[in-house]
């Protein structure tokens, strides 16, 4: 009897025990709560250790890690009584240099305009992409930046985007190079990987040629290609996102679809690294000039991010971040990129890819000049001064230096945002838009050439656009403006003889073209006047004069005998955003009468000669 006695108060002892166990474990109070994946998860696991325990393959115990709480990304300043630095929250400062988590995403814009409309986006993260499917508005969806009727209301599109993490910046010489020999070598892997599978399974369907005929322009190629410059920055990312702006016709598509991924942004530099570049730019006390910091960037892009913060006198500012080893590394990069470009054969021969990738160098060694940025934006600002609807934030001097950038912050909604806003706004816009083109060029001949949507932002309670980033700001030489401004009234007023006779004094054509090469010429210079034709307002949605140039740059690629000027690719480049943008917008615009406003008041040099009858407004 008092066996069994014994034996009840033992089993009541271990009931108890495995009570409190119960009460103590994690897994087990997650799966009363339907946590019943945890559950499972921890059993395998203790059965897997278990197992390789008595196979004598481990000794221990499973030890479970819980996950890292996630940083406070704003950092808040003050200053002690006697001038010294100090930090609101003692901890902030030590948090805001300790090692950073590298899975840590930043967060996307979701696209919310000043009316509080939104983009409704699932997304699906697979590989380091995000595929979102975006419903569409108007039932309308956008395919090569054209807007076009969706073949179902509110039919989801499918648009890969990229969410970027956090990653230290190749930085050296030898780090920057290994970075192309690994995608060099991960492009070879692909392409024989995709050789073997077509051998298998046969050539995939394509719309695209070059895709279904070379196994290297893969789609998981193409990613890799995407994710290896986002990853890289600097020059190698900014090369890909000067070619996303081409089509079809000029890029394969798989390339372009990844060069797409490439614009959306890049990598963002761990806090470390972060802090690194401020102290050296900026001195170790740069944190005294101001009330607060956010160490997730705003933005990312190919030569640096940007950082909100608030000075000491309260102002909202942006500070933009150039990414260490960017500026001393542009001549490498571009040369390894060119190599790339060559041993894929993927850019054709018209392209003149040494002379694309001479100006790319050029252009690239003065947006790495913030010094310069500052000084461009300043004086845009005073050209703009007295022109309503437009507004250039201050740069702030204190807080700046030749890698970083501090200015106004302002507010906004992108270009492609604009979209979803009444049909009048956007007309307004896309005027707005092409006014401060046709003045950039033919009135100040200072140019903002980057025609990224993200660096105009309509400010719809002003009725303002806010402009930003001026790193790609550059002058043009007089005798170009005036010859310019002379061909594009000759292809507004469909003038042939003066279309061939301003791109020849221009550098577009030798005087030695095959009649093919001319009438290309010809046709593709009539097709970019046809806004400016007519009186009236021109709707952006009438005719498609993106495929129109893509017919006719497949002509002229081949039959081209000379690269065009040196100022041509930032020019054309700004010329066909703003284009992108109105055809984005659906805006009506009175083209032609911008053009004449502009026409009539210019100023001609003293080499200025009548053109035909013809080609006068």
């Amino acid at each position: 009897m008092s066996s069994l006695n014994q034996l009840g108060r033992l089993v009541n002892g271990l009931s108890l025990i495995a009570k409190e166990i119960a009460k103590r474990s994690q897994t087990i109070e997650s799966a009363k709560n339907g946590d019943i994946e945890t559950l499972i998860a921890s059993s395998v696991k203790n059965a897997l250790v278990t197992a390789t325990d008595l196979a004598g393959l481990t000794k221990g115990k499973v030890r479970e890690f819980s996950k890292p709480r996630p940083q406070e990304s704003v950092v808040y300043f003050n200053v002690n009584n006697d001038g010294g630095q100090a930090n609101v929250n003692s901890s902030a400062n030590d948090a805001a240099r300790a090692s950073p988590n590298l899975d840590k995403p930043i967060n996307c814009d979701k696209g919310v305009s000043s009316n509080d409309q939104r983009i409704h986006e699932d997304t699906v993260v697979n590989d380091g992409l995000e595929r979102k499917c975006e419903s569409n508005v108007d039932n309308k969806r956008d395919v090569d930046d054209v807007e076009v009727a969706a073949t179902a209301p509110d039919a989801p599109v499918v648009v890969k985007r990229r969410r970027p993490r956090e990653r230290k910046v190749p930085a050296t010489p030898f780090s920057r190079a290994f970075g192309f020999a690994a995608l060099g070598a991960g492009l070879a892997w692909g392409t024989v990987h995709e050789s073997a599978k077509r051998l298998v399974y046969g050539s995939p369907n394509s719309n695209d040629k070059q895709s279904a005929v070379s196994p290297f322009l893969s789609e998981k190629n193409a990613e890799r290609l995407a994710l290896a410059l986002c990853r890289m920055r600097g020059a190698a990312l900014k090369i890909g996102q000067m070619l996303s702006i081409q089509d079809e016709s000029l890029v394969p598509a798989p390339i372009l679809a990844a060069l797409d991924i490439v614009r959306q942004g890049a990598d963002v530099m761990p806090r470390s690294q972060l802090n690194q570049v401020l102290d050296a730019e900026l001195g170790s006390n740069w944190s005294s000039k101001l009330t607060s910091f956010d160490y997730e960037p705003m933005a990312a892009a190919s030569i640096g991010q940007v950082h909100r913060a608030v000075t000491k006198d309260g102002m909202d500012v942006a500070i933009k971040i150039q990414y260490p080893g960017v500026a001393d590394s542009i001549e490498s990069d571009i040369e390894n990129v060119k190599l790339l470009l060559d041993y894929t054969n993927l850019i054709p021969e018209g392209l003149y890819l040494d002379r694309a990738m001479k100006v790319a160098k050029e252009e690239l060694f003065r947006e790495c000049d913030y010094e310069l940025e500052a000084s461009n934006q300043k004086r845009f600002r005073d050209l703009l001064s007295a022109h309503e609807g437009f507004y250039v934030p201050l740069v702030v001097d204190d807080i700046s230096s030749k890698r970083v950038l501090t200015t106004e912050l302002v507010s906004g909604v992108p270009i492609d945002k604009v979209a979803l806003l009444n049909q009048g706004t956007r007309n307004y816009v896309g005027r707005k838009l092409l006014q401060l083109t046709l003045m950039e060029l033919f009135v100040f001949r200072f140019m903002q050439t980057d025609p990224n949507w993200s660096n105009f932002l309509y400010d719809e309670a002003t009725k303002t656009i806010n402009l930003i980033d001026f790193g790609a700001a550059r002058d043009y030489p007089k005798r170009f403006v005036d010859d310019y401004l002379r061909m594009v009234m000759a292809c507004a007023n469909n003038d042939r003889e003066a279309v061939i006779e301003m791109s020849q004094r221009l550098g577009f054509l030798t005087g030695k073209e095959s009649e093919v090469m001319l009438e290309a010429h010809v046709q593709a210079g009539f097709v970019v006047g046809l806004p400016f034709s007519k009186p009236g307002g021109y709707d952006f949605r009438s005719t498609n004069i993106t495929q129109s140039m893509s017919n006719l740059g497949v002509t002229m690629l081949r039959h081209r005998l000379t690269p065009p000027p040196d100022e041509a690719y930032s020019l054309h480049r700004k010329l066909s955003g703003a284009f992108f943008a109105c055809i984005k917008l659906g805006a009506v615009v009175p083209c032609r009468e911008l053009l004449l406003q502009v026409y009539e008041h210019y100023q001609f040099g003293e080499d200025e000669e009548i053109l035909s009858n013809a080609s006068l407004p």
